[in-house]
């Protein structure tokens, strides 16, 4: 049985978003192990708090993670 842990900053990914990050993660699992482990492939997301994360000392908010998505610096 399969389980892919997803973790994110929290508001950084809308409810559906993370919807199509299950289903996609559940069809890469499912492109690999087979069609028959489908219904035991566990995704799970999890989010952090913002601000309980970092990354080089420095912490992220969503506003971070969305600037550094369009190419701009945290």
């Amino acid at each position: 049985m399969p389980m892919v842990n997803i973790e994110v900053i929290k508001d950084v990914f809308t409810p559906s978003q993370k919807r199509d990050l299950i289903e996609k993660v559940t069809e890469a699992m499912v492109s690999v192990e087979g069609e028959a482990l489908r219904g035991v492939t566990w995704v799970r997301v999890q989010e952090y708090e913002q601000g309980d994360w970092a990354i080089g000392g420095k912490t992220l908010s969503a506003g971070d993670v969305h600037a550094l998505a369009k190419g701009k610096a945290a």
